[in-house]
């Protein structure tokens, strides 16, 4: 691997919003990419890795700090890279070929050279064949081929992905990430480096030669290393599963001290935002877990037995951490005695226990103060919105209400009408907390 930087962000921090309602996304963060290098930009939903993918590409400016392209400041659209999203943005109207051609014309390419050029990269991309074709006539995987095919045709140095395969099914998913590797390793590709947003854990560990590890609230690196595996790599063994592990212990991190571990309420501090998983997944992790023989369970091996998404299943992880119900070590999960009644109990327990536990999460305990002390213990949702966009985004908002009102209404403690968009204080939720 050669060791000129191709890329680097130096400090580089990044807010949303005006400056009165600054959110900020990504902190502090410093990263370098070398010639050579495949790296992935690992982390969970909304931890900025996107935002950092624009970055990169100069889609958007940070707030702090500087990025550098070959040691020099890059301002405005970074002219050497290109990226390929996960939806496959094309051009409906156009064949396969025109898509693809298109981007050269772009570049003032000679039609003379531009042809042969996209000719030549969509048979690289096993597309010989379907020039012709339009993208309603293609499959999802053939589709993202053309994307490739459009990112490389104007020979970027730098190929960026944001979550490419996530749209695909899993056999073309799966296809087209060994295709991605024999053309990179091959030398097939036009590129000295590529870069790989993802939130899938194998996927990083299948793919790139190096994993940034990113954690959210906000966005900040908390690991950097290198994978050292030879391709081509088996996901059975030893080696791979030792490196997934690893990757599952760095972000699953380890339980904290209860008032570290809630956060704060709106108003009081930096907010906790609550996991979105549903109350049927968490009883349905812990009624699994009880069964189990040993006090401990891997999360790598339970994401794999579960089939599960390592990006639901670190949520789901989340969940069981705030709730009292599991403790988190060293990459396992183990099930705390609440956690086991709670999954030994029937469901007026379970919903007993669960509003008692619920009312401790500072954004939950928030919005039943609010509701205890208004008029006729109701408030509607333009009230609370207004509240908490001095917290989180718009978009964060509605999320979090919703995930509020689910557990609420599980608990028996709130409720919500979504016509007069009003929230109710139910009985339960009257007792102060």
């Amino acid at each position: 691997m050669a060791s000129d930087a191709l890329i680097e962000l130096d400090h580089i921090s990044h807010y949303y919003g005006a400056r009165r309602k600054q959110f900020l996304a990504v902190q502090d963060v410093h990263l370098k990419i070398c010639e050579g290098e495949f790296v992935a930009l690992l982390g969970p939903s909304g931890c900025g890795k996107s935002t950092l993918l624009r970055i990169v590409a100069g889609l958007t400016a940070p707030s702090e700090g500087r990025v550098l392209y070959r040691g020099q400041p890059l301002r405005g659209i970074n002219p050497h890279a290109t990226i390929v999203f996960q939806t496959f943005a094309l051009f409906p109207w156009l064949t396969v070929l025109e898509n693809v051609e298109v981007v050269l014309r772009a570049r003032h390419v000679p039609e003379k050279l531009a042809k042969p050029r996209a000719l030549d990269l969509l048979d690289k991309v096993g597309l010989d064949g379907f020039e012709t074709a339009y993208p309603r006539e293609l499959s999802g995987g053939m589709r993202q081929k053309v994307g490739f095919a459009r990112a490389m045709a104007v020979s970027p140095e730098l190929l960026c992905l944001d979550e490419p395969f996530s749209a695909l099914d899993v056999l073309s998913a799966e296809a087209l990430r060994t295709e991605l590797i024999g053309l990179w390793t091959g030398g097939g590709l036009p590129t000295k480096a590529i870069l790989l947003v993802t939130h899938n854990i194998e996927e990083a560990v299948y793919m790139a030669d190096r994993i940034v590890i990113m954690e959210k609230d906000p966005g900040r690196v908390i690991a950097d290393f290198g994978v050292g595996l030879r391709r081509p790599r088996f996901r059975k063994g030893t080696a791979f599963l030792e490196t997934v592990d690893r990757v599952y212990t760095t972000m699953a991190g380890q339980t904290q001290p209860e008032h570290v571990e809630l956060g704060a309420a709106p108003g009081e501090g930096r907010l906790r935002l609550l996991p979105e998983v549903h109350i049927n997944d968490i009883e349905g992790l812990m009624e699994y877990l009880v069964k189990l023989p040993g006090p401990h369970m891997d999360i790598y091996r339970l994401t794999d037995e579960l089939k599960l998404d390592s990006d639901h299943m670190l949520l789901l992880t989340e969940a069981a951490e705030l709730l009292g119900f599991a403790t988190i070590a060293q990459g396992d999960m183990t099930l705390t005695p609440l956690g086991e009644t709670f999954a030994e109990a029937g469901v007026a327990a379970r919903k007993a226990i669960f509003a008692l536990r619920v009312r401790r999460l500072p954004l939950i305990r928030w919005l039943l103060d609010k509701l205890r002390e208004a008029e006729l213990q109701q408030i509607p949702w333009s009230d609370i919105k207004a509240e908490l966009e001095h917290e989180i985004l718009a978009e964060e908002i509605e999320r979090q209400m919703q995930i509020a009102v689910d557990w609420g209404r599980y608990g028996e403690l709130l409720a919500y009408d979504d016509g007069k968009e009003m929230f109710y204080l139910e009985p339960a939720g009257a007792p102060a907390a």
